[in-house]
């Protein structure tokens, strides 16, 4: 355990993003659970039906669920993110950063990654149908991309701009 413990010390940045990775699968099961219980039951009635509106493009509903797919994505995006806000904040950056300051920024950030997160699939679940993906693995691929695609957003924003280090 000392040998961790000194890699820690001598490498914080890159024990910080592996915390932050660790600490966001809380926020990944609460996705994947939010998007399967949305897609299996909450919005299973709008499955059939075609959704479009500005880059949102959910029109084949073989592939992306239409609208019920759309609802789902949109809907565990966002309670993954309310998750991983306070994960994140209390346990990976530990930060002092005054709440009233660090949520507006924060909800810039998720709205963000809710409108990437809720736009992508369509667009993904398409492209793993096409190249020979079941259409009933195709949401959890989908999300899977969704996932990293928030990672990479995510993580420098709440490092520099949402929860900056304020020593």
């Amino acid at each position: 355990m000392n040998v961790v413990k000194k890699w820690i010390k001598e490498h914080p940045t890159a024990w910080e993003f592996i915390l932050f990775n660790i600490l966001s699968n809380c926020a990944t099961v609460t996705n994947f659970i939010v998007m399967w219980i949305c897609t299996g039951f909450v919005f299973r009635a709008f499955s059939n039906q075609p959704f479009r509106f500005l880059i949102f493009n959910y029109t084949n509903v073989e592939s992306d669920l239409g609208l019920c797919g759309f609802l789902s994505f949109l809907v565990a995006t966002a309670l993954a993110q309310t998750v991983n806000f306070f994960g994140q904040k209390n346990l990976v950056f530990k930060s002092n950063a005054d709440f009233g300051k660090a949520v507006p920024k924060y909800i810039v950030v998720a709205v963000m990654l809710v409108i990437v997160s809720a736009a992508l699939p369509a667009y993904s679940q398409a492209f793993f149908v096409n190249i020979g993906i079941s259409s009933g693995l195709a949401p959890t691929l989908a999300n899977v991309v969704n996932i990293v695609v928030q990672v990479v957003i995510n993580y420098p924003a709440m490092k520099f701009w949402v929860m900056p280090d304020k020593k």
